[in-house]
């Protein structure tokens, strides 16, 4: 009888594991379906620009806008990406998609402080905007790590970097550099000045709280140093006119 049992335990364990296998090699599967044809075709939309629409419609938002336009990497100014390489991901070409480093000092200092620091790479935040949602649970975390993961096998980097500034809010309601870049400056992505780039990376963090066409002194200072870092990033001498700033 204890024989029987334990054969009847060894079965059921058995097939919960290959259930498990299954179910996991489907999930992987729909994953790849859902990230490979985006290194080739531009997404209609972001989950985070999804979330957006339905909050406003849902609520009843007057005067809320949308503005979301695709543009080839050729189309947007070197400024963009060095910019926000500089301000949100400078291991960026270097790491697999997570700065370990960031994370170990994020992790260190949310532990005496208030506070909140994040450590996301530009890799976790497409994966975040493009398939996910807000919040900090670790089952969230868990699905960015996945997705993450995914994006940097399946996509070149500059692939990432291009869908980063086309699907990043730079004002609420505002997504895209070309959309960004139409409302604050009058001009499309591609004339894009290297202050301008520092000034739309300045907002980056919170773009629904900090603001382009009315920048804040912390704003303001935050560009400053973004230029600071864009000259070091791409081996220019620093311009003059920052070294007091």
């Amino acid at each position: 009888m204890l024989i029987k049992k334990s054969n009847k335990n060894k079965s059921l364990f058995q097939r919960f594991i290959s259930k498990l296998i299954r179910y996991a090699f489907i999930f992987l599967i729909l994953s790849v379906i859902l990230i490979l044809p985006l290194r080739w075709m531009h997404p209609p939309a972001s989950a985070f620009m999804l979330r957006y629409r339905l909050n406003t419609w849902y609520h009843e938002v007057k005067g809320a806008t949308f503005q979301y336009e695709w543009v080839k990497w050729d189309q947007i100014s070197p400024n963009a990406s060095l910019a926000v390489l500089a301000a949100e991901d400078q291991k960026f070409l270097d790491h697999n998609g997570f700065d370990y480093e960031a994370i170990n000092e994020a992790w260190q200092k949310n532990q005496h402080s208030k506070k909140v620091r994040g450590a996301s790479t530009i890799s976790q935040q497409v994966a975040k905007n493009l398939y996910l949602w807000p919040g900090k649970s670790f089952f969230r975390k868990g699905l960015e790590a996945y997705f993450t993961l995914l994006i940097e096998i399946l996509w070149p980097k500059q692939r990432i970097m291009e869908v980063y500034l086309n699907i990043a809010e730079f004002g609420n309601g505002i997504y895209g550099v070309e959309a960004a870049s139409k409302k604050f400056f009058g001009h499309s992505a591609k004339k894009l000045t290297k202050y301008e780039c520092a000034l739309l990376g300045a907002v980056l963090p919170s773009p629904t709280r900090l603001h382009v066409d009315r920048p804040s002194y912390y704003v303001l200072k935050r560009q400053t140093w973004i230029l600071r870092e864009m000259y070091q990033l791409s081996g220019l001498e620093q311009d003059p006119s920052l070294k007091n700033k």
